[in-house]
């Protein structure tokens, strides 16, 4: 019984992570250049960086897409390490639109979207396979999470994870822990939210642990921008932990206010998907624009802690 629980909670990830792959293909084969010259041509300042990330990541629905085009436009010389900041601070902003489609219940939508993305892939054109990518990989994210919100009721009843949800409910530290290794394992904060929306629906984990949880994703899906950085030049590396620190920052000063945030997202709605998916774009909205106007003493921290980017 156990071991057939946590099979299809596995299979619901893997679902969950295959529509988000194919969703992406699509918008990267239909956009994915255009963007690259945008980010080219856009990043003189920090202000117009965070617009442009911010618009990417919304479009192409991936942080870590970004974050890997950015470090390799660094890596190649194009953009310098300080002007990919703007960018990074961007897609923090730019990723919340995922979470907030996914919070909603569409589930009416899944057969609908299945059913045009397959028609749309057998034509033989670019335009509908890419079409095809978005409506399939939508519809695959959208059984996922309705797969997730019916398994997290009797995966929670279990004794030993219902002792652990009394625990993170108790501890924001240890769903910080939880969201953080969840996120780097899986390579997507987004999954790590969808699945703490699940238990959220069935009451088993607070608002407050949520909030925590969706912090500590925050951190966990900077592994995989580090992970793209391996190889690279060092310039490339600062990119890699630029983002890492502004996380890390940005979830211990906002640890303090997780109650503050609960409240303030609680207000927006009753839906507890909802209130997760507000407190997640609160969250990113206010990092992102109180390092804005900072980022030139940001980029002089990085270099001072991890060296200079060579000539």
């Amino acid at each position: 019984m156990i071991q057939d629980l946590f099979t299809l909670f596995a299979v619901f990830i893997a679902v969950f992570l295959f529509g988000m792959t194919i969703m992406r293909t699509g918008l990267a084969n239909m956009t994915g250049e255009k963007f690259k010259k945008l980010l080219l041509q856009m990043t003189d300042s920090p202000w117009k960086g965070l617009l442009v990330g911010t618009i990417v990541t919304a479009i192409l629905q991936s942080s870590s897409a970004v974050m890997i085009m950015t470090v390799g436009l660094v890596a190649a010389g194009y953009i310098t390490f300080k002007q990919s900041i703007g960018i990074i601070l961007g897609t923090n902003i730019g990723t919340v639109l995922t979470t907030e489609i996914i919070a909603f219940d569409l589930s009416a939508l899944i057969f609908p979207l299945l059913l045009l993305g397959i028609l749309f892939l057998v034509i033989n054109k670019h335009l509908t396979y890419c079409l095809g990518c978005i409506s399939f990989g939508l519809g695959c994210i959208f059984v996922a999470m309705q797969g997730l919100e019916k398994l997290a009721y009797p995966l929670a009843s279990l004794p030993f994870a219902h002792s652990f949800f009394e625990l993170t409910n108790e501890n924001q530290l240890l769903g910080v822990g939880v969201g953080t290794a969840l996120s780097a394992i899986i390579q997507s904060s987004t999954a790590t939210t969808a699945i703490t929306m699940g238990f959220m629906n069935e009451n088993m984990l607070a608002l407050h642990a949520g909030i925590a949880i969706m912090l500590g994703a925050n951190i966990g899906t900077c592994f995989t921008a580090f992970l793209a950085s391996v190889g690279s030049n060092h310039a490339a590396k600062l990119v890699a932990f630029a983002h890492i620190w502004l996380n890390i920052i940005g979830v211990l000063l906002f640890l303090p206010f997780v109650e503050w945030l609960s409240s303030i997202s609680s207000s927006l709605t009753s839906i507890p998907n909802l209130q997760l998916a507000h407190a997640s774009t609160i969250f990113n909205i206010i990092c992102s624009l109180v390092v804005l106007p900072f980022v030139g003493w940001f980029a002089k921290m990085i270099t001072k802690i991890h060296g200079q980017p060579s000539s």
